[in-house]
């Protein structure tokens, strides 16, 4: 049965830094390509960052040279380091399968909130 379970969100300024976890149940995990998706307020999901099960990445240009997407086959982890948060990166972050569907599974996702 796959779940997700995001944590490591917050309060936060803008500049700051802050690092998600996501502990993935899942079989098969480490031939898996995982993403992170982010849903602001009022906007769509938009998968932001993804990984394959090699350690390869890719970002969408909003967040690139700032967050890194990482995972730890051995524990099944996903994690996603955010530096210099903007107002602009504040959502409810969730990590799922490349390709997930809005249909799919969903975790509960973890709230990062940007403001001075």
């Amino acid at each position: 049965q796959v779940r997700f379970v995001e944590s490591g969100g917050g309060l936060l300024q803008p500049g700051e830094s802050l690092r998600l976890s996501c502990a993935a149940s899942l079989v098969l995990f480490s031939i898996k390509s995982m993403a992170w998706y982010r849903q602001a307020p009022g906007k769509e999901r938009e998968r932001i960052a993804t990984i394959t099960g090699n350690g390869a990445a890719t970002y969408v240009e909003s967040v690139k040279d700032r967050f890194t997407i990482s995972r730890n086959n051995d524990n099944n982890m996903v994690y996603l380091q955010m530096n210099s948060l903007k107002p602009s990166d504040t959502a409810v972050y969730y990590c799922n399968l490349l390709f997930a569907r809005p249909e799919d599974y969903w975790g509960q996702g973890t709230q990062v909130t940007v403001s001075s």
